[in-house]
């Protein structure tokens, strides 16, 4: 399949080196080695006839679960790739309760663990995945640039392995059956509008300054805000915590007084729950800080109005740092025969590249950044990745120019806001009664 491109980005399912697409080796395979039970790249080959009967569904977050992925996987592999989007707390509770109606869950590190020990995943075999070596180590050895990655949260290593495809139970260290393939990451702080604001922004404490009293705003999925309120009170000084990530009693009691207090005082002029709603609180000016998604920046931008991702990695007086969190897909434990073979197609798609150079035009990054590479071109991995000025105008996924030539991405490299990650996405220990305690807050 010849190459074509679109905003300067190659587009298609392939690599530049390759010139035919998965969907045709699998016509070839089938035609000339089906009953011999041919393998091609990895997985073992799916008759051609029988492709076009089949479907997966990938289910989650609208961030991550994005139509125009799932329509490329298609075109490029030949069967069907339905995507649903659910907010955070209803996909978990879809995986549980209606496992049957989901193929490819798509899960943050703390939901895999909860999936987990339901019993509702089969392990991923780490040998069918073609680009499983060139997974940057963060994922799987739980280490960057040399340095340990907090373990503030759950870090995606830590939910990453098991030792048997049918465990119900994580396991530390460096197994050959994986929970959950990532896929999409970042390192999220504060979205503001500089506009309005007038001046830089570089602490979370700013997020509950009195100075935005009505104009502020934070994510309401409870695992996640609690984790955006503590950075605040942590930078305001208001407490040290042991762990953000897995709060004691006190520590949440703490938290939760502190956001009822704001809210009573006028400081929030709404929660959010997907990232639509939070640019259009961004965009219309109702808001104007608030915890933010690279997304919805990047969603504020190609309207034309100034939004900046704050950076958080370097302060004066000593670090604060990124919450980070990772999307990954896993495979349901009905899947089998040749619907589980075409979902390990589908997972292998995810690291050839097209993919990775699509989600970073909204900021968002690859597990496997080399083949990402080959689907952007130099001034757009160098802007998104290495912190470069843009040489050009810098395009979202779909064409909408987001930033002038001479532009620096906020927050910097690649390197800079990942080595600079105060803690991840989470579940407590104490997670009913932090959930318990944030519905206090909503009410009160």
């Amino acid at each position: 399949m010849a190459q074509r491109r679109k905003n300067g980005a190659r587009i298609g399912g392939v690599d530049a080196n390759t010139a035919i697409s998965r969907r045709n080796l699998l016509r070839a395979a089938a035609a000339v080695g089906a009953a011999a039970g041919s393998q091609v790249i990895g997985a073992p080959t799916i008759w051609a006839q029988e492709i076009k009967d089949i479907e997966l569904r990938h289910v989650g977050v609208s961030y991550s679960v994005v139509k125009a992925i799932g329509d490329q996987a298609s075109k490029d592999l030949g069967f069907k790739v339905t995507m649903q989007n659910l907010d955070t707390s209803a996909a978990i509770t879809r995986f549980i309760t209606q496992p049957q109606t989901v193929d490819i869950p798509d899960l943050e590190g703390w939901q895999t663990k909860v999936a987990v020990a339901r019993g509702i995943l089969q392990g991923i075999e780490v040998k069918r995945i073609k680009e499983f070596d060139n997974i940057l180590p963060i994922f799987t050895k739980g280490e960057y640039e040399g340095k340990k990655v907090s373990r503030q949260g759950i870090s995606p290593y830590e939910a990453m392995y098991i030792e048997k495809k049918d465990s119900t139970k994580i396991v530390e260290g460096v197994h050959d059956w994986m929970t959950f393939l990532p896929q999409v990451y970042n390192a999220d702080s504060i979205g503001y509008r500089p506009d309005i604001v007038g001046h830089p922004v570089t602490r979370w404490k700013d997020l509950i300054d009195p100075t935005y009293k009505g104009r502020s705003a934070i994510l309401d999925v409870p695992n996640i805000g609690i984790m955006d309120a503590a950075l605040a009170l942590e930078s305001r000084g208001d407490l040290v915590y042991k762990n953000k990530g897995n709060m004691t009693r006190q520590e949440i009691d703490t938290t939760i007084n502190a956001l009822i207090a704001l809210k009573k005082q006028g400081q929030f002029r709404a929660t959010w729950t997907t990232f639509e709603q939070s640019v259009e609180l961004m965009a219309s000016g109702e808001v104007v800080i608030q915890s933010m998604w690279s997304p919805a920046v990047t969603a504020v931008l190609a309207k034309g109005i100034p939004c900046i991702y704050a950076p958080v990695n370097e302060q004066p007086n000593g670090k604060e740092g990124y919450r980070g969190w990772c999307n990954g897909m896993g495979l349901m434990r009905h899947l089998s025969g040749k619907k589980l073979e075409a979902a390990y197609e589908y997972l292998n798609w995810y690291y050839a590249g097209w993919q990775g150079g699509f989600v970073a035009r909204h900021g968002y990054y690859s597990p496997v950044p080399k083949t990402a590479e080959k689907f952007m071109t130099a001034n757009e991995y160098g802007y998104w990745y290495l912190g470069k000025p843009a040489a050009d105008v810098i395009k979202d996924p779909y064409g909408a120019p987001i930033a002038k030539a001479g532009a620096v991405r906020d927050g910097g490299s690649f390197i800079e806001r990942f080595t600079n990650i105060a803690c991840w996405n989470t579940v407590m220990d104490q997670n009913q009664y932090m959930i318990q305690r944030w519905n206090e807050f909503k009410s009160a």
